[in-house]
């Protein structure tokens, strides 16, 4: 089968002398699902967004259908044929699906948009693709699923033939999963060409016909994949063989430490996402919770944490609510978090590692007059480097600079090495490798291990199961499941009930 893309000797250098990608050669033939990995800072987004304009290359030669070709933006791209849907959505909440399709090349009638012309357009590209949308529907009003589905038809409307999916399935259920894996291998039928950048290699090894594998910048090969096993293709990422199973000794946790108590909040936009939510988290335990993005997970760590106010309802912590003190009284009360959007909440990504690893402690590096001692800082930020495998120049390198498995992990360095009672955990490994997966659930089985309890906020099913003790499912703001037997669930069975096909009996929600 002739090639599609292909690219040759590509080197991407930043100002500074980062070098991105050196000498990548690898080819992607039409009409395939061609999977592309390596570890957090391998080089995978750079040479994306070589590929599509966001970037220019240094040196070397991008081939599109057999011609060499320079992308300056990606309008350039997109004239070409490559679309890319981003595991970020870039939808505008307020507009219509319709529009958001259309954004940009909308049908007019005169000098206004042609509304019912915009909503024709997506309607009949959605019925040529079968990919079913609701176009009249608000952005902000439809499923993550659908937002998905809606950001490959804006990529198809511009015309793509190669599509450019970076980690599609990050937020959907495994039933989702299946549906928009079943809609790729149509769109491979209809002879175009997909780019499938994931870290979840049971999905590359289900999908997928290619893989390319990228190691510090440079192409360790392409591979046919069922020629490789999934422990092969993780120690071709991480030059190592990577342990992929949770060791977990059982608990039995007695006494609530944290206790949530007829929780509601309505949104900007006002839907309520929290509606009478109750439940506990143990001593000692580790809580998950599962849900599909959207149903309430992130305001109720935003409640508990004091980033956002309940409308109405209780955070016990201890027997005592502390729904209205601050973020800082928390924290010292013994109050962890490990946020979900590492760079908004998580960093100051203009300062350093070390200034982010004390951003929580700094008063205890102070000396008699007040003033920092940044030998002790220096001492204590090398040995959080060493001991939580932060790869970075230096303690003095700024955050932003690092890859975003070791942002994350300088993040829970952070948070795991005070006296704390609770963690609360939003998505810890969602975009991170499968190294840096493995270390960080090592990390929180760890403080399990310790005595912490911790709230754990995953959309890693696999994950969720495995560090959980128990699971609680929201849908829609309620809590419609409670897991009290970990051993027995599978990932399909909590699908259901976070789709809110499955749904316990009062008695049973009671008890969460």
């Amino acid at each position: 089968m002739a090639n599609i893309l292909e690219v040759k000797d590509l080197t991407k250098i930043y100002p500074g002398g980062i070098l991105a990608n050196y000498n990548i050669n690898c080819s992607i033939k039409k009409g395939e699902i061609h999977a592309l990995v390596g570890e957090n800072g391998s080089g995978k987004t750079t040479l994306m967004k070589m590929l599509f304009g966001i970037e220019e290359i240094t040196s070397g030669e991008i081939y599109y259908k057999g011609e060499k070709t320079a992308f300056k933006s990606s309008k350039d791209a997109i004239k070409l044929g490559i679309g890319m849907v981003h595991q970020h959505f870039m939808l505008v909440p307020s507009l219509t699906v319709a529009e958001n399709l259309t954004l940009g090349i909308e049908k007019k009638k005169g000098i206004f948009t042609d509304i019912k012309g915009c909503i024709k357009a997506a309607e009949d590209i959605s019925n040529k693709y079968n990919l079913k949308i609701d176009s009249h529907k608000r952005v902000r009003d439809v499923s993550v699923s659908m937002k998905q589905k809606l950001e490959i038809l804006k990529a198809l409307y511009r015309g793509a033939e190669l599509l450019i999916l970076d980690e599609p399935t990050a937020v959907l259920t495994p039933q989702e999963t299946e549906e928009l894996f079943e809609q790729l291998l149509s769109l491979k039928k209809l002879g175009h060409t997909i780019i499938f950048i994931s870290h979840k290699l049971d999905e590359v090894k289900h999908l997928c016909d290619r893989l390319t594998v990228l190691k510090s910048g440079k192409c360790m090969g392409s591979y046919n994949v069922d020629e490789l096993s999934r422990e092969e293709i993780s120690k071709l990422m991480i030059g190592r063989d990577v342990k992929l199973k949770f060791d977990k000794e059982d608990v039995k946790p007695t006494k609530n430490i944290l206790e949530i108590k007829n929780l509601t909040y309505t949104d900007k936009f006002n839907i309520k996402k929290l509606d009478n939510l109750s439940f506990n988290l143990k001593n000692g335990e580790v809580l998950g919770i599962a849900g599909i993005e959207g149903n309430g997970q992130s305001e109720v760590v935003s409640i508990i944490t004091g980033l956002i106010n309940a409308e109405f309802g209780e955070v016990l912590f201890k027997n005592q609510d502390i729904s209205k003190i601050s973020i800082d009284k928390r924290r010292k009360l013994g109050i962890s978090h490990v946020p979900e959007d590492r760079m908004m909440h998580g960093c100051a990504e203009g300062l350093t590692v070390s200034d982010n690893l004390i951003s929580n402690v700094y008063k205890q590096f102070t000396n008699k007059v007040k003033l920092l001692d940044f030998n002790r800082i220096n001492d204590y930020c090398l040995k959080l480097v060493k001991k939580y495998d932060i790869r970075c120049s230096s303690p003095k390198q700024t955050i932003k600079g690092l890859s975003g498995g070791n942002i994350q992990k300088a993040v829970v360095a952070r948070e795991f090495s005070v006296d704390t009672e609770v963690i609360i955990i939003n998505q810890p490994t969602r975009g991170v490798d499968v190294g840096a997966m493995e270390f960080i659930n090592d990390k929180i089985l760890n403080m399990r291990r310790l005595g912490r309890s911790i709230l754990l906020v995953s959309a890693n099913l696999t994950e969720l199961i495995g560090l959980s003790d128990r699971i609680i499912v929201l849908n829609k703001g309620k809590v419609v499941g409670h897991i009290k037997d970990i051993k027995k669930v599978t990932e399909e069975e909590l699908g259901l009930y976070m789709l809110g096909i499955k749904r316990d009996i009062e008695d049973q929600l009671k008890e969460a």
